[in-house]
């Protein structure tokens, strides 16, 4: 009887044994695999071309990801820099999260080191228009800048270092009826407090202020103002989130710094590129290449054109009526060329309504 029980109680054992050796068994293939996106922009002449986005939001202020989300985003992206600029005077979240102003750099200041994205730390100052809503890029304490007179704000901003712009100012929600430049914002461009402004903001493309740009010798600048998650927001299979491209000596974010006051940036948005004329053409000429170019026949050539880049090009021939093509990322394509043949690039602009001209010979 005693050796029955011993006998059962060892198969016992060894039952429970056998289930506690198959209690856990891994699923990996359920786990998304992450991979960074490589974005194919040329380089210009003594600078390297950095992807960045300088207006975005987490849950210190209104949005709604935590702030090494950011960061990750970033990284999956292909960007190489961005400033998380959270409302200083807008802050619903804060019974929740708590914090300071600075909380959100600080959160996200070590997965932007471990994967190598620039994180500059910044703020949003939100006010009624005039000012309007401004982005302090390169500030040292962000709770310094929250003070009730929004001139305090921005010059306190200002006496720390910082490089200031003017987001979306022609977001229905302040200028519902026109689009027009304050005497204030005036004021502060001339005093070289404002240096740059948003030509484009999240989905909306402000050809005017494209034109005051250009025209104040203000740096132009493309952000998401994301606040939901990008993935979510945008359609990545297609496009990729708005952006300001950088021309920099290299990413040390004082280098950045540097490039942002200088104005060596373009606005890149979904299929459109808008800046300054010679910053466009040198990606022109960088990221499309004449292959093979063929015979010469009735005074037209055939040529094999290459985009070694990400950008889209729309041509469209001035002096040939309809002569039009599409030349998309990657691709080549055959087309015959006059010798003296310009073409408009109909979706880069170098002014509210003028477009970069080309040729290829």
């Amino acid at each position: 009887m005693k050796k029955r029980i011993s006998f059962i109680t060892l198969l016992y054992l060894i039952a429970v044994t056998g289930i506690a050796q198959i209690a856990n068994i891994q699923v990996p293939e359920l786990e998304k695999k992450h991979f960074r996106n490589t974005i194919r922009i040329p380089d210009l002449d003594g600078y390297k071309t950095l992807k960045c986005d300088f207006h975005m939001h987490t849950v210190f202020s209104d949005g709604i990801v935590w702030p090494d989300v950011r960061i990750e985003e970033a990284w999956e992206e292909g960007l190489d820099a961005i400033a998380i600029t959270d409302h200083i005077e807008y802050t619903p979240h804060k019974p929740f999260v708590g914090g300071s102003f600075n909380s959100s750099y600080e959160i996200a200041y070590q997965k932007a080191k471990e994967l190598g994205i620039v994180l500059i730390r910044g703020a949003e100052i939100t006010r009624d228009m005039p000012p309007g809503h401004l982005n302090v890029l390169f500030v040292k304490n962000i709770d310094k800048i929250n003070v009730p007179d929004p001139m305090g704000a921005i010059m306190e901003a200002k006496n720390q270092g910082a490089f200031i712009f003017w987001n979306h100012p022609c977001w229905t929600a302040q200028q519902p009826d026109s689009c027009i430049m304050f005497s204030m914002h005036k004021d502060l461009i001339k005093k070289h407090v404002i240096s740059g402004i948003e030509v484009f903001n999240e989905k909306e493309w402000y050809p005017i202020a494209l034109h005051w740009c250009l025209e104040n010798n203000l740096t132009i600048l493309g952000n998401s103002d994301i606040h939901d998650f990008t993935s979510h927001y945008y359609s990545m299979e297609q496009w990729h989130r708005p952006m300001t491209l950088v021309f920099s000596k290299d990413t040390a974010s004082e280098n950045i710094r540097e490039a942002l006051f200088a104005g060596r940036t373009v606005a890149w948005f979904a299929k459109y590129v808008a800046g300054k004329e010679v910053y466009l053409q040198e990606l022109f000429r960088k990221s499309v290449i004449v292959d093979k170019p063929g015979k010469t026949i009735k005074g037209e050539t055939a040529l094999t054109l290459k985009n070694m880049s990400d950008f889209t090009f729309e041509l469209s021939s001035l002096s040939v009526p309809g002569k039009s093509v599409v030349f998309h990322p990657g691709e080549s394509i055959s087309m015959k060329v006059k010798p003296d043949e310009e073409f408009f690039v109909t979706n880069w602009f170098i002014g509210a309504d003028k477009n970069l001209r080309v040729r290829f010979f």
